[in-house]
């Protein structure tokens, strides 16, 4: 049974750091590209950014090119999404999602697993 579970959210003041994690299990991780989307109060969901299985980035979204790192441990089955500089903009939901393919798809649809989510709220 494939799980991802996110956590790292909170509250952070604007120009603040948080990082998140996403914990896989029920598959074997290193098959899978695992993207991380957003989705703000009152907007669509959105695509952040993706890792592959041989570690390339692709950015969904242009404005956390810069601010926003995403790395992967294997060996943890983890995918860590580094958010600097945060923006009160980057208020959201955040998910992460796994796709059984080694590079990173163009469209959200592809992504077969989601976890629940984790808050992020950037407010002074």
């Amino acid at each position: 049974q494939v799980q991802l579970v996110e956590s790292g959210g909170g509250l952070v003041q604007p120009g603040g750091s948080l990082r998140l994690s996403c914990a896989a299990s029920g598959f074997i991780f290193d098959y899978y590209a695992i993207g991380w989307f957003r989705q703000a109060p009152g907007k669509e969901l959105e695509g952040v950014l993706c890792i592959s299985s041989s570690d390339g980035t692709t950015y969904y979204q242009d404005s956390v090119k810069g601010r926003f790192t995403i790395s992967r441990d294997n060996a943890k089955n983890t995918v860590y999404l580094q958010m600097n500089n945060l923006e009160p903009e980057d208020t959201a939901t955040y998910y992460c999602a796994a796709v059984y393919r080694r590079t990173c798809p163009g469209a959200r649809y592809e992504y077969g697993s989601w976890g629940q989510g984790t808050r992020d709220t950037v407010s002074s």
